[in-house]
């Protein structure tokens, strides 16, 4: 996936798990005239880059239109985009604050998601994940796995050891995220935010992710606290909660709580068991 995605970033204060989001029908992302300048041939749908309002000058944004969808064995015909906006309802909800304003509204194609796009067209975004040379001092890193780079050296997959990509990584679990690849998490301006997410929600355990370096170790207490407010947020009566209930099946949504809930049971990261391909491809 290329590095450049989002849109021109909102201020974004970082409101406590549970607290009302602002009124999205205040947001030009919902309303504003969208026109397509260009298309992101290397995503697996149909993407394309926008602009608000002002087709030289308006702001940029992201546009998955549902049509543009390709069927998958796994998950409902013409489900991702919904599940795009409650990965990011979840994400404020819970007060991770990562994933860019989503929104669904119609475009020229049809329905669809709508997303911030984050950064600009000029420069590349800062990744989290690393290739580095086998010996290499790993400092700030945590390695994941072995692997080959574009001369056919072996190399280890690393990414950032830091408080925010961890927490992304209980976000990923929480979504049972089957596809964060190392593209789909970056930083812009020092901020830490993440894309990407139709394939998420499943009832059955998918997760797969480039992130597995805390697999096994206890959760931060401050993530816990966290996922213990969001299930509480997601049981009790809310507008985010009530959509998020939307936009996912009956079992999907019981399976979400659950994750939840065997988080905070377990206080521990997941790990890969061996039942399910734990790296998605291209891991990259």
């Amino acid at each position: 996936m290329p590095v450049l995605r989002g849109a021109a970033r909102r201020d974004r204060a970082h409101l406590p798990p549970g607290e009302r989001l602002p009124a999205l029908s205040e947001d030009p992302l919902t309303t504003a005239e969208l026109h397509v300048i260009g298309q992101l041939t290397e995503a697996s749908n149909a993407t394309w880059l926008t602009r608000l309002g002002d087709p030289e000058r308006g702001p940029l944004a992201v546009y998955k239109p549902v049509a543009g969808e390709r069927p998958l064995w796994d998950f409902p015909d013409g489900t991702l985009a919904a599940r795009e906006r409650a990965a990011y309802l979840v994400s404020e909800l819970g007060g991770w604050h990562v994933i860019p304003r989503t929104v669904l509204r119609d475009g020229p194609a049809g329905p669809g998601m709508v997303q911030e796009w984050i950064g600009s067209i000029e420069s590349e975004n800062e990744g989290v994940i690393h290739l580095i040379g086998i010996g290499s001092d790993p400092a700030g890193l945590r390695p994941v796995l072995r692997a080959t780079d574009d001369r056919g050296m072996p190399v280890l997959l690393a990414h950032e050891d830091t408080a925010d990509v961890r927490s992304l990584a209980v976000l990923d679990a929480v979504l049972n995220n089957t596809d964060r690849k190392g593209a789909h998490a970056f930083r812009c301006a020092g901020q830490l935010y993440a894309v990407d997410h139709g394939v998420t929600f499943h009832h059955e355990p998918k997760l797969r992710t480039v992130l597995w370096g805390w697999g096994g170790k206890r959760l931060p207490e401050n993530e816990i606290q966290r996922l213990r407010s969001l299930l509480i947020a997601l049981v009790e009566p809310g507008e985010q909660a009530e959509e998020i209930r939307s936009h996912l099946t009956v079992r999907e949504h019981e399976a979400l709580l659950a994750r939840v809930d065997h988080l905070i049971g377990t206080g521990r990261h997941p790990r890969p068991d061996g039942a399910w391909h734990a790296i998605p491809w291209p891991p990259i």
